[in-house]
């Protein structure tokens, strides 16, 4: 896995799949690393060039002093791109992974093709909770979140038929360094991308998990109101749509990408 330099910012980047295929880029929930795709690999890898990375303050890439902005993590994905000589990709974003695509298809598109916005948000109206979780997280590390974030990332019904899969993504949360977790959870506060929506061209899916509660399917109406043009898929799942329900995911995000 290649590291790359975004301004200064070393970042741990994958590169698998359709050699000459279109490329697609993915990007990742909040607290997790690019392993949390894993379930869509076989598929994806049989059409596309797929680009995984580690967001900056997560995983193998660096962790630079914070707090991140969603314009960091667009930037940083440029950076990518730029060093991998890909002038137009594909783009699907997973909850803050999603608020970047967004940035990305406002700001900068000319560099994304078609975009997918998975269990996401455009706008954070209050920062009160994610200031309480930096606090929390400060003081007593992300241990103490787990199992609550575990709870909102998955139904129920999921943790206890796949009590394996929930505990590898819960491993995976505590493995982030603490510092680029709550870095990250800037990037939140006071985020706004609603003035951006109607400025995004290109041809977008947004799914959503029908017992999403951290990015209910009120805002993923909201996403979808907001782009011209925009379809909605929704899945029996919580936030982690794409672990709860890979196999619907993996329809949904290849038969959007793929049709003419």
């Amino acid at each position: 896995m290649p590291m790359i330099d975004a301004d200064g910012c070393l970042l741990n980047v994958s590169v698998e799949g359709r050699d000459g295929g279109p490329t697609l880029m993915l990007s990742n929930p909040l607290g997790t690393t690019l392993q949390v795709w894993e379930p869509q690999m076989a598929a994806l890898t049989r059409f596309f060039r797929v680009i995984r990375y580690d967001r900056r303050g997560h995983g193998k890439s660096g962790t630079p002093p914070g707090p991140y902005s969603v314009a960091d993590f667009g930037r940083d994905a440029l950076a990518i791109l730029d060093d991998l000589n890909i002038a137009r990709t594909h783009w699907c974003g997973l909850s803050i992974g999603g608020a970047v695509g967004q940035w990305l298809a406002a700001n900068a598109p000319e560099r994304i093709d078609r975009l997918v916005l998975a269990d996401t948000t455009c706008h954070v109206a209050d920062p009160a909770p994610w200031l309480a979780r930096i606090k929390t997280v400060t003081e007593k590390g992300l241990d103490v979140i787990a199992d609550e974030t575990m709870a909102r990332w998955f139904t129920e019904e999921f943790r206890e038929r796949e009590p394996q899969t929930v505990s590898r993504i819960r491993a995976m949360l505590t493995s982030n360094p603490v510092a680029g977790y709550t870095a990250s959870c800037g990037a939140l506060m006071g985020l706004d991308l609603r003035e951006a929506l109607p400025r995004i061209k290109a041809q977008t899916l947004v799914i959503a998990g029908r017992y999403d509660t951290s990015s209910p399917l009120q805002m993923a109406a909201t996403i979808r109101a907001g782009i011209p043009g925009a379809s909605l898929t929704i899945l029996e799942a919580a936030h982690l749509s794409n672990v709860e329900a890979p196999y619907g995911f993996n329809e949904a995000l290849t038969g959007f990408l793929t049709q003419r």
